[in-house]
């Protein structure tokens, strides 16, 4: 008995060299190796004449030594006639949305960036409408691809990521003893032969609407009370990004100074960034301020608790762009249209218009030596932009 049992050594429990699939440890315990390299302990066994197996935990997170106590007291339950599975399945099985919150939850203390949590939780919950009541044992491929092929070729970044969030879920189910099987989510040898290859994102530019039509456009958004249209009227004013802008938190905002810090870990250079508030931009937060429900600027809102404690949905503002009919053009288009104006119109110089949207301007050499960021320089900019808006907005009226 001794030789059929702790076959496995921390060493190779450890090693990035472990192919794909189940890895024997003896007496039923196996280390499972998924196609994307991520271990967890399974615990097989034969009852009435069929193979059954269960998960219980990751690895290294379930060490070796953990494992082989647990199958230990899983092979002492079958021996006596018992079924680990429901022994082990203390709570009940919880529907799709359910386990998407705890592995979240379990998750989450190791993610630092609030916008890569906030990215999971909306797609796994807007995204994922049609299967978040179901019991997670009982999704299967037909309901995954019911969640991606209405969105696989409109929008083929968001459906990637998405399968592969579907995936991770799934997983963390079965290692918790709620499924049994292969993962109806798994791209190679499973979704690969049903889905189309995703097309590669162009390099392309982001089309821009004319700066002529933005102050036209702007008005329309004042016009309209969704949350999403103050977002949109707030992005054009500062040249911002749009997850810039759906992250945004209140602990960010100097009402008084009128500045607004967006932290390196929010922006794309990785480099703390401060946004000078026009008026007209500053009006907004302030109008925002006095019915705050969360900590977010521009909070959302799930229809099934009523929660806004977390940002709007990251495609709240183009789905308002295609509701109002200008869907040819993208919001980070406005970012163009912005950098076009103060090309065309102003005498602003290069670095400052740069500056206010965040580029890297020079070597790294140059950057050594231009440490100011020409916060107020960008200021009498963002004045001028928003004052252009207004401008034309008036006229067109």
């Amino acid at each position: 008995m001794a030789r059929t049992l702790q076959k496995l050594s921390d060493a190779k429990a450890k090693s990035d060299s472990l192919k794909h699939g189940r890895h024997s440890d003896g007496g039923g315990l196996y280390l499972n190796v998924s196609p994307s390299g991520s271990k967890s302990w399974l615990f097989m066994w034969v009852r009435n004449g069929k193979r059954r197996e269960m998960g219980f935990g990751a690895y290294p997170a379930i060490t070796l030594a953990s494992a082989r106590k647990r199958a230990g007291e899983y092979r002492a339950a079958v021996a006596e006639g018992r079924d680990p599975i429901a022994e082990k399945a203390k709570e009940a099985e919880p529907t799709f949305g359910e386990c998407a919150d705890k592995f979240l939850a379990s998750m989450e203390p190791s993610w630092r960036n609030d916008k890569h949590r906030a990215q999971w939780r909306m797609t796994l919950t807007e995204y994922c409408e049609t299967i978040r009541s179901k019991r997670v044992s009982e999704v299967g491929t037909d309901e995954v691809l019911e969640v991606l092929l209405p969105i696989w070729s409109s929008k083929p970044e968001t459906a990637s990521r998405l399968r592969g969030r579907i995936e991770r879920v799934l997983d963390y189910a079965k290692a918790k003893g709620w499924r049994i099987g292969e993962n109806p989510a798994l791209w190679r040898g499973h979704l690969k032969n049903v889905l189309p290859a995703r097309q590669r994102l162009s390099r392309g530019h982001h089309a821009a609407m004319p700066y002529v039509d933005v102050p036209a456009f702007v008005q329309r958004l004042r016009d309209s009370d969704a949350m999403a249209a103050r977002a949109l009227e707030f992005l054009i004013l500062t040249a911002a990004r749009s997850g810039e802008v759906y992250g945004a938190e209140w602990s960010e905002f100097d009402l008084d100074k009128a500045t607004w810090v967006i932290p390196a870990d929010r922006m794309k250079a990785a480099t703390e960034h401060r946004v000078p508030l026009s008026k007209s931009a500053l009006a907004i937060v302030k109008s925002l301020y006095e019915s705050r429900v969360s900590k977010f600027i521009f909070p959302g809102q799930r229809a099934t608790d009523q929660r806004t404690d977390w940002p709007l949905s990251s495609s709240a503002m183009e789905m308002l762009m295609r509701r109002m009919k200008v869907d040819a053009y993208t919001v980070h288009g406005f970012r163009s249209a912005f950098r076009d104006w103060a090309g065309d119109e102003t005498g602003f110089p290069r670095e400052i218009a740069e500056a206010a949207l965040a580029h890297r301007v020079g070597d790294a050499t140059e950057r050594a030596y231009r440490r100011a960021d020409a916060v107020e320089r960008r200021r009498k900019l963002m004045t001028a932009w928003a004052e252009f808006l207004n401008k034309r907005a008036v006229a067109k009226m």
